[in-house]
């Protein structure tokens, strides 16, 4: 047994090592974990069988020479003295005993290391933990959930089985502390803190609960309260490495800020600790509350009078001949900047082949960066992405010229069909499609110029989240599957129409996959759509 641990322990470093990193931003990738999950499980259970069976075999052994060495000692030479008895003897020391000991050294785990060595190298990495933990985070900040509701698994419109444990909450509040992170990490500190009070067996102590809850709040600013949790760390472990440091350094520092001497010397309470509530920090997004509020459904900007103006239709694309017999319906999602929604432009058959061409190459989706210009992941887009060629399959073939003959827009000089999937607590941040004044070079490789329209196909419903949205006008367009979204970038005059920044809100439940974004560029546009008189035309 002790060999079959030492193997296990070895065999998980060694998956921390040559594993594939970013499998936490596509949820697609992480369903085969859960099967990779069920194989060992079961290779695991017949591991146990098999020893269990060995251990049976022992046992017997065991038994068996057990009474007939209680025979045999009771009176050695008289047991001895028949020569059955001392031929067997001889028989069982020379040979059974053999037996026995390669019995014993038989290992059944032989097959159950050979299989996790097989798959080891799909196991998430240190980073995609990581990963997944500020994901839970960014979720918890975007839709306003409470550590405690989220612990016990309440999201929105749901209740399931899933919660996390005392070390979970630990674990998500040491990520965070890790990242100089205090304010998400005092939040899990502190419910790591209540499911000890409340009575829940951990591994982890609640002095190291404690010690780490201490700091981060005195990284928040409030010392009165870290001097109380350091005291409660010291009342637990007086012999803590830090604790005492801790504890008369607060205190000074309490001090200087001219508070009573007397009060940052109080004992120890034996009161319930009082956690504390602390403003989130501000960050890079300027329109951080608006984006946030519009994922959650609030602040959208849909009047009575704005609705008036929206229609649905039939479309068939200036009579073109493919969508006479069978026009598109076309929804208005908002007046200005106009935004249509096109049903039924994906059928689920479609969406399975382009699913199962995209899934092999799903990758870490790239943002450019603005000063190099040079492609590079950012924590502000968390998805995989794969871009398809129309030469590849008959159905990305007809989805372009679809996209095409609704548009009315030439795609020859269109991106390539990029698909991506989300993962937990999937996103993109506020950004724009078509690149700014300050970016002239950004499309320069293409030669097709800016990007002037964007047609986005949502291929899944997604239970909660994953919205996109508008912080600009306050737009909020919901995924539905099958349909597709269209909005110009530019406005005909070429200059870029800033009111169309906008953001793929963090997936809260469910998986979502769009083809995102068959960008089409100015190119062969000249006659399509010609330039405007006005620089708002």
């Amino acid at each position: 047994m002790r060999k079959f641990l030492s193997l296990v322990f070895w065999t998980l470093l060694c998956c921390c090592w040559t594993a594939q990193a970013d499998i936490f931003t596509s949820i697609s990738q992480m369903t085969d974990l859960i099967y990779t999950e069920k194989e060992l499980v079961q290779s695991l259970k017949e591991y146990i069988k098999a020893e269990e069976s060995k251990l049976a075999a022992v046992k017997s052994w065991a038994n068996k020479l057990d009474v007939l060495t209680r025979v045999s000692t009771s009176d050695p030479e008289a047991y001895l003295a028949h020569p059955v008895n001392a031929y067997k003897l001889m028989k069982r020391l020379n040979t059974e005993w053999s037996e026995l000991e390669s019995l014993v050294l038989q290992d059944p785990s032989d097959g159950f290391i050979s299989n996790m060595s097989v798959h080891r190298q799909y196991f998430p990495d240190e980073e995609d933990e990581k990963g997944a933990a500020k994901a839970l985070m960014r979720l918890q900040d975007t839709y306003k959930l409470d550590s405690e509701s989220f612990s016990k698994g309440k999201l929105p419109g749901m209740h399931s089985n899933a919660f996390l444990t005392v070390d979970d909450c630990f674990d998500m509040g040491k990520t965070a502390y890790n990242d100089a992170d205090y304010y998400h990490a005092v939040l899990w500190m502190q419910q790591s803190l209540r499911q000890v009070d409340a009575g829940e067996e951990a591994v982890v102590s609640k002095a190291d609960v404690l010690d780490y809850l201490s700091y981060s709040v005195y990284q928040m600013g409030d010392l009165p309260r870290a001097i109380e949790l350091t005291r409660r760390l010291v009342a637990i472990d007086p012999s803590h490495q830090r604790a005492g440091g801790n504890l008369r350094y607060f205190e000074r520092l309490l001090t200087k800020q001219l508070l009573e001497l007397n009060q940052a010397r109080q004992p120890a309470s034996e009161e319930p600790i009082q956690l504390g509530t602390y403003a989130r920090p501000k960050d890079h997004l300027p329109e951080r509350e608006t984006y946030e509020a519009l994922c959650r459904g609030e602040g959208v900007k849909m009047t009575v009078a704005r609705r008036s103006r929206l229609f649905c239709r039939y479309q068939d694309g200036n009579r073109n001949p493919r969508l006479l017999l069978k026009p598109m319906k076309e929804e208005d999602e908002w007046d200005s900047p106009r935004i249509v929604r096109y049903l039924e432009a994906l059928s689920h058959d479609e969406i399975e082949k382009i699913k199962e061409l995209a899934k092999p190459r799903l990758a870490r989706a790239t943002v450019r960066d603005p000063k190099t210009g040079v492609l590079t992941t950012a924590n502000y887009r968390v998805s995989k992405s794969a871009w398809l060629e129309g030469e590849e399959d008959p159905v990305i073939e007809r989805v372009n010229q679809r996209i095409q003959d609704i548009t009315g827009l030439t795609v020859e000089t269109a991106e390539l069909l990029q698909v991506a999937n989300y993962g937990v607590g999937g996103q993109y941040e506020p950004h724009y499609d078509f690149s700014r004044k300050d970016e002239p070079d950004a499309f320069k490789r293409l030669g097709t110029g800016n990007r002037v329209a964007t047609f986005l196909n949502y291929m899944t419903d997604v239970e909660a989240g994953g919205a996109t949205v508008f912080p600009d006008f306050g737009a909020a367009i919901w995924p539905r599957k099958g349909t597709a979204v269209f909005w110009y970038n530019l406005f005909k005059s070429g200059e870029g129409d800033y009111r169309t920044r906008h953001a793929a809100c963090p997936v809260l439940v469910g998986s979502k996959w769009v083809m995102s974004n068959k960008w089409i560029h100015e190119r062969g546009q000249e006659f399509r759509r010609p330039c405007g008189l006005t620089e708002v035309d």
